[in-house]
């Protein structure tokens, strides 16, 4: 198994952002349904309200992310160009340290 990390950076046109928001909870919604037991995502909307930040690890066998596989994914991906005002920007990174609480 291959663990990859990836971090995707972007700003968003400020009327784009209720509905941006509504179609990243979606990825969220089917994530929660199919409840995959090899990724790690989260998404962070910056204190300007614009900058989004998309962090994922996944473990897989030939190292490659599921989450733009994801049906919501592709939707949420679908005419991201008329939301944004800068492209996301996709950095692969090494995992140094995580913690996650789940009591």
């Amino acid at each position: 198994m291959m663990l990859t990390n990836v971090v995707v950076t972007y700003t968003i046109d400020p009327k784009a952002k209720e509905e941006h928001i509504r179609l990243i909870e979606g990825v969220f919604a089917q994530l929660s349904k199919d409840n995959p037991n090899n990724i790690d995502y989260q998404v962070m909307c910056l204190e300007d309200g614009v900058s989004f930040v998309h962090m994922s690890s996944a473990e897989t066998p030939n190292g490659s992310n599921p989450i733009p596989q994801l049906s919501a994914f592709k939707d949420f991906a679908q005419n991201i160009s008329k939301r944004v005002t800068t492209m996301p920007k996709s950095i692969s990174g090494t995992l140094i340290g995580s913690y996650h609480n789940k009591a």
